[in-house]
């Protein structure tokens, strides 16, 4: 039988081990660069794909999610950046909620509209407390979301927003920079955040040399995803891979 993701994961915390995942974002593949990822990811052993957007304007995101699941055994979760992005070819649904803004349409607002399709999807659903972190530069998230991010340099207000998002029966913790970000998330953001948390966190944003990646799981991230270097060089897919994996088990 199957493990639910958010089971693997939290065993993987338990043991220290570091996972990474592969954002894909619909609207920016097409089949061919699709084989070309799935056959670097295999290789590699990424260990997620995320599949979603802020802004999935095309249709492909079911055809995106089957061709992935067709060609591999790799756990698609759907990262959506809206309730329209819910496909029931996944393996599971980061359920966000953007705790770090005050927008209530993305606090709660668009869940309640979302819960039946969604309830009905049989999807694993993982409940996220999503947080954006100024990465230096606007980003989609905080457009579409009408919400500030976190100031980069304010580790008491991550810390504590994640503890809230925790304590009000978050599952996972999501401190994101945004896609192309200038600046990616701190260590010491990072780590403040982990020291003070139970749930695997989830980094994410700007990260776009491996030596970063395995210095943020260092800091304290279990799962490290990276999209937009991806994008502009897959070949970054195995040193990326081999750096968050290469971080020597702790366990907590």
């Amino acid at each position: 039988m199957k493990l639910p993701i958010y089971q693997i994961l939290t065993d993987r915390k338990k043991l220290g081990k570091k996972s990474f995942a592969v954002l894909i974002d619909p609207d920016r593949v097409d089949s061919v660069v699709l084989d070309e990822l799935i056959g670097l990811s295999l290789e590699a052993r990424v260990d997620y794909f995320l599949v979603g957007g802020s802004l999935v304007i095309s249709n492909h995101l079911d055809e995106c999610i089957q061709h992935i699941k067709q060609h591999c055994s790799i756990p698609v979760i759907l990262f959506p950046g809206s309730p329209s992005q819910v496909s029931r070819y996944a393996d599971a649904l980061l359920y966000l909620s953007l705790i770090s803004g005050r927008n209530p349409e993305l606090l709660i607002g668009q869940h309640v509209v979302s819960a039946p399709f969604v309830k009905q999807s049989g999807l694993e659903i993982m409940p996220t407390g999503y947080i954006v972190v100024d990465g230096g530069a606007p980003t989609t998230v905080s457009y579409i979301s009408n919400a500030a991010p976190i100031p980069a340099d304010k580790n008491d207000i991550a810390m504590c927003t994640a503890m809230a998002g925790e304590m009000l029966g978050m599952k996972l913790i999501y401190m994101d920079a945004g896609s192309g970000a200038k600046r990616p998330v701190t260590e010491s953001m990072i780590r403040a955040v982990a020291d003070n948390i139970e749930s695997p966190l989830i980094v994410g944003g700007g990260i776009i040399h491996p030596e970063k990646a395995y210095l943020n799981c260092k800091a304290g991230a279990d799962v490290i995803v990276v999209g937009n270097a991806i994008e502009k060089d897959a070949s970054l897919i195995k040193e990326m891979s081999d750096a968050v994996h290469s971080v020597p088990a702790v366990t907590g």
